[in-house]
């Protein structure tokens, strides 16, 4: 690779800030407002005697909550941030190990493909099993049991993004032309990810009838947007960040070297 691994880490941490702070601007502009909405909902079940708004904190026999949303959101960001800069640093990690492994041309290629297998496995795939649910959906007795689920479904997809490169690689040891093993890649992928879609439990939690389905498939992709933008900001970042570390590498310097001084 022609660099350090603590440059390597450095660039995953710088990259995995800028993600985690895309993610958050993505919350404030997208995901924010469709929680304000689940919020109105929780606030009228309030006022009618019905359950407390979850989630919420409130003062001690008041009705004001010790903190206020917009502290809540800055929190958020803060923790979006910081969540960023830890995949940030798993990535390059992972991407140091599995560097020569990954297709793509050139390091932007592999840390976009990288970041691809990411979002679909620590992602992707558990929301679509374990859907996000805006504050006016979810018992809270069942927080632990959709926890639990969601940790499985993740640990799963990433033995599927684990599992398959090893088949790959098996079949290319035996011969296997590069067209049939994209496609027993593909069939492998289809089939483990339908098991796990299959087998593995679904959410708990019902959707009140007091709250909108578009309330609740706005929430769920406004979050997967968010997930999505980081993984798309870590790939991308970080392997513009790689690729201008190799062009300014010897390699690079050699051939600005060669090359000829414009008149």
């Amino acid at each position: 690779m022609g660099l350090s691994f603590g440059s390597v880490l450095r660039r995953g941490v710088l990259a995995g800030v800028l993600a985690g702070a895309t993610a958050a601007v993505v919350i404030w502009l997208v995901v924010e407002p469709v929680f304000r909405r689940a919020l109105v909902i929780e606030d009228m079940r309030t006022m009618h005697g019905g359950q407390a708004a979850s989630g919420r904190l409130l003062a001690h026999g008041g009705d004001e909550p010790l903190v206020s949303r917009t502290a809540q959101v800055v929190g958020g960001a803060v923790t979006s941030v910081i969540v960023g800069a830890a995949v940030g640093v798993i990535f390059a990690v992972v991407f140091a190990r599995m560097r020569e492994r990954l297709p793509g041309r050139g390091d932007f290629g592999r840390s976009v493909v990288l970041a691809t297998i990411g979002f679909a496995a620590v992602s992707l795939l558990p929301a679509l099993k374990i859907p996000s649910n805006p504050p006016a959906v979810g018992d809270p007795a069942t927080v632990g049991r959709r926890t639990m689920l969601y940790a499985v479904v993740l640990l799963l997809g990433v033995a599927v993004a684990l599992v398959v490169p090893a088949l790959d690689r098996r079949l290319a040891r035996r011969g296997t032309v590069a067209s049939s093993r994209w496609a027993l890649d593909i069939a492998a992928v289809v089939v483990l990810v339908g098991l796990v879609l299959v087998l593995v439990p679904g959410t708990p939690d019902q959707v009140p009838p007091d709250v909108p389905a578009d309330l609740v498939w706005d929430f769920r992709l406004a979050s997967l947007a968010q997930l999505a933008a980081m993984w798309l900001t870590l790939g991308v970042t970080f392997g513009l960040l790689m690729e201008r570390a190799g062009a300014s590498g010897p390699a690079g310097e050699r051939a600005s070297a060669s090359a000829p001084v414009p008149a």
